[in-house]
């Protein structure tokens, strides 16, 4: 009975735009598999004929391969993927239109919409089919490409999405912070108790003009050789780097008359450096626990190279 189910759902899937009724289809399936013992092939091409005699339905299906998240492991490849919006960020280009990460139960990605594909805009929350997109690698990460031939179809579908617990990791990685992004060093973040969002043009983008909270923080780009993350260090983590903390952050700001300084001197005591970070990697973001300058035994590394040397 498991296996009239699941060919009964194949028939449904499509054609239940033309009005079949589900278990009408489980019902014939069953006396035409196990009363009537008709082969599979035949039973299918049976109920098929019937639905679409008794439905109009159209005499072939377009029958479209979903990939799931999970299973697109290189690029280059053109997939469709059924997701949800889970978060749309600040696009940094005019030459794209949106940018964002959508995720479904197996797991999350990254995709951007190109200005020049004229799509309609994607929103937060809602379930789409993404037909037709490309993946690319972009700095070691995978991403969806949606181009002019692709397309953007909403459906009224709530998917399911992987727990982001599930998907973030422990790692420690060592690279060098080759950018310092605007939105860092003295900051200020909504008053309003338990939202913390990030003003911006003076205004929450939640709760409009509110009474900010100073912080201080580094949202940055590391590079490991082999792929870049983007970091963010907490005040905790730019104290330890460099003995910054949030009062001497504010006492810049007001030397100068310029919260901006305390960017421009972050940006002159780390970037280039090499660091080491122990945090959580989730699908955008590298999480700071922990982080430290990195400074390379020089003796353990060239005893590292006569080691391989002598293995070859």
């Amino acid at each position: 009975m498991e296996r009239v189910e699941k060919l009964a759902e194949q028939i449904f899937e499509d054609y239940k735009d033309y009005g079949v009724d589900r278990k009408e289809i489980v019902e014939k399936l069953r006396k035409l598999l196990i009363e009537f013992r008709v082969p599979e092939n035949e039973a299918l091409r049976t109920i098929r004929n019937y639905i679409i005699r008794e439905y109009g339905a159209p005499a072939t299906i377009r029958r479209e391969k979903i990939t799931k998240i999970e299973e697109i492991k290189e690029p280059n490849k053109w997939v469709t993927v059924k997701a949800k919006a889970i978060q749309l960020w600040e696009s940094s280009s005019p030459s794209i239109a949106q940018v964002g990460l959508i995720g479904d139960e197996t797991g999350y990605i990254r995709f951007l919409v190109w200005t020049k594909a004229k799509k309609p805009p994607v929103e937060e929350g809602k379930s789409y089919i993404f037909r037709n997109v490309v993946v690319d690698d972009f700095g070691g990460v995978l991403r969806l490409n949606v181009t002019k031939i692709s397309e953007i179809e909403e459906i009224d579908e709530d998917i399911k999405v992987k727990p982001p617990e599930d998907v973030s990791e422990e790692v420690e990685v060592v690279g060098a912070l080759v950018a310092i992004q605007q939105n860092s060093g003295l900051i200020q973040r909504c008053g309003v108790e338990g939202c913390n969002r990030v003003i911006k043009m003076g205004k929450c983008p939640e709760h409009g003009k509110t009474k900010p909270n100073d912080d201080l923080r580094i949202k940055g780009v590391l590079d490991d050789g082999y792929r870049t993350y983007e970091v963010i260090i907490n005040e905790e983590g730019v104290k330890a780097l460099t003995d910054i903390d949030l009062e001497k952050a504010k006492k810049i700001a007001e030397e100068t008359l310029d919260r901006n300084a305390v960017l421009i001197e972050l940006k002159k005591m780390l970037l280039g450096k090499y660091l080491r970070v122990v945090g959580t990697a989730t699908p955008r973001y590298l999480i700071a626990r922990h982080v430290e300058l990195f400074r390379p035994d020089i003796r353990k590394e060239i005893e590292k190279v006569r080691t391989l040397l002598e293995e070859v």
